[in-house]
This record gives structure tokens, C-alpha cells and sequence, in this order.
């Protein structure tokens, strides 16, 4: 990844991540996946499986197809500016991208039962649209997986990227008979992970990720289970962070809520408040173990 030198004018557009999660045997586990060097958006760096909402994710009959009423799904994003029908969109989308990208698809039967993935897996790889799949195999999207974990907004001067995105983070945990892995498309490489290790792997050089992936990982390093970190994020709001780009002794530095240099005074997640770009990565200003305190 390179650091980005310019501002964007355009407005971000909105996408949504899913954060896997898995308890492994020392404890919780998080789903990363390599993004395709050749990918225009952070190209090799490890993220959360996700991406832009399509026009067709706020357009699926929610009566049929979701498991909960839109007006529920918009009552828990926490948003006025957002309608009901694009609230419920950005949870299809996140379901989406994860059948996508991972292969985890998180439905059910009319009658509450385990999906056909075989089927499923299979239409997708013929083209056939993620809503026009629902319908075929009479399945609804399980809303009720996803918890509401954060909403980031990407600065107007990015960090790592030359695109703006507001992105609804969700929680997940990945159901047990299910196995997540990359689709060797837009995803190469996959690895589950304690919040801990990838951190490490990162400041050992062995991956890439950015500030989001960093500072989502650093909150999920307080939880020991899958079940802890879901109804955690089920206690609160999702918090809205919006990074601040500043320039602070020559160095490119990227502060959060609660900084001096944020606009916004009150935190609005534990970890560190600034990032900075040393040696071709953002790191804590105070070092790795600041990722923790």
C-alpha cells in the first residue's frame, strides 16, 4: 500500500464489511482475507469480507426474504438520514459479500432450515443474482446474525486508497457447519486469526492492513468469545468514525474521535487515537502495545 496524497470531492459510497468471527481452541477468531494485488481498492492488504451496496440490495422483497421488518433493521443502524428500505439494503449487501467472497451464507429455509450451499454455491458461479438465488432456493437472509458494530467514513484526503466509502461494520459469527474461505477472485488468501495475532503478523511485516482493519481488530482484542464481542455490540450504538487526515511534523497522521485534533471530543472506541504513517504503514504513535490499552 501507498500513501495517498490526494483529496476526493466525490461523496463516499456506502458498502458494508462483515466481521467473522469464529471461537477458535485459544479463544476468539476473526475471518482475513488478501485482497487481489491487482484490486483498485487496498490492493494485498488483508481485510473484512465486504463492498459496495448494489442498487439490487435495497430492492429484495423484505416480506419474503428477510428475516426481520425493514423499519427494525433502521431502528438499529441509528441513522435519520437513512430510509428503510437502504438501512435493510446495507444488511443484504453485507450477507451478500459474504456468500461472495467467503462462501458463508447466512439464510434459511421458509421453515427456519440450513440452506442448500451446494445449490446456492452453484448458481452464484453461473451468474445468477444474489436476489434471484433467494427466490429460487426459498430462502431468507438472517438479519438477525449481524450485529451493528461501527460505521467508518473515509476521510476526504484517504489514507491507503484513492476511493471514499461510508461502511457499516457487522458483526458475525459464522455458523458451525459452515466453512469460510477465499473465492480466489477477488480474495487470494484467507486466515482466521485472534485479534492479537493478526495485529502481531502485521507489525512483523507479514501482512498488510489499514486503519480500519487495525483499529476493528484492536477493539475486538478485548473480547474472549465470538458470542462476548456479538453481544457487545448489541448493548451499544455503532459508533460513527470519522478519521481526521492531519499533517503533524511532516508526518501524515490519522486521529479519531477523542483526539485533540479530532472535531469530536468524546472517544468512540478503546484503542489508540492517532495512527501514524512510519515506515510505509500506519502505526500507533506509541507503539504496539498501544493497541491495547
Amino acid at each position: 500500500m501507498e500513501l495517498n496524497l490526494h483529496a476526493i470531492d466525490t461523496p463516499p459510497r456506502a458498502a458494508s464489511t462483515v466481521v467473522m468471527l469464529r471461537d477458535g481452541a485459544a479463544g476468539l477468531e476473526v475471518l482475513l482475507m488478501k485482497r487481489h494485488g491487482l484490486s483498485d481498492v487496498l490492493g494485498g492488504a488483508y481485510v473484512f469480507p465486504g463492498g459496495k451496496l448494489d442498487a439490487a440490495d435495497a430492492e429484495l422483497d423484505a416480506a419474503r426474504h428477510l428475516d426481520q421488518a425493514a423499519a427494525q433493521l433502521h431502528a438499529s443502524l441509528h441513522d435519520a438520514e437513512l430510509d428503510a428500505a437502504r438501512a435493510a439494503g446495507l444488511y443484504v449487501a453485507a450477507v451478500r459479500e459474504a456468500f461472495e467472497e467467503a462462501g458463508v451464507l447466512l439464510a434459511e429455509t421458509a421453515d427456519g432450515g440450513e440452506p442448500d450451499l451446494a445449490r446456492a454455491s452453484a448458481l452464484l458461479k453461473n451468474g445468477t443474482p444474489f436476489n434471484t438465488m433467494l427466490a429460487e432456493l426459498g430462502l431468507r437472509v438472517q438479519t438477525r446474525r449481524l450485529a451493528p458494530w461501527s460505521r467508518w467514513i473515509t476521510p476526504r484526503v484517504p489514507s491507503v486508497m484513492n476511493k471514499r466509502f461510508d461502511t457499516r461494520f457487522f458483526a458475525a459469527a459464522v455458523p458451525p457447519e459452515q466453512v469460510a474461505t477465499h473465492d480466489d477472485f477477488e480474495t487470494t488468501d484467507s486466515t482466521w486469526l485472534s485479534p492479537r495475532a493478526a495485529l502481531q503478523r502485521y507489525w512483523d511485516r507479514e501482512i498488510e492492513m489499514a486503519p480500519p482493519q487495525i483499529m476493528t481488530l484492536a477493539q475486538l482484542a478485548r473480547h474472549a468469545t465470538a458470542d462476548e464481542a456479538v453481544a457487545a455490540a448489541r448493548t451499544r450504538r455503532p459508533p460513527l468514525i470519522q478519521p481526521e487526515s492531519i499533517e503533524d511534523g511532516g508526518t501524515r497522521v490519522v486521529c479519531y474521535p477523542g483526539d485533540d485534533r479530532h472535531p469530536v471530543r468524546e472517544r468512540a472506541m478503546p484503542g489508540p487515537l492517532r495512527l501514524r504513517w512510519h515506515n510505509k504503514r500506519f502505526e500507533p504513535v506509541d507503539g504496539f502495545d498501544a493497541l491495547f490499552l
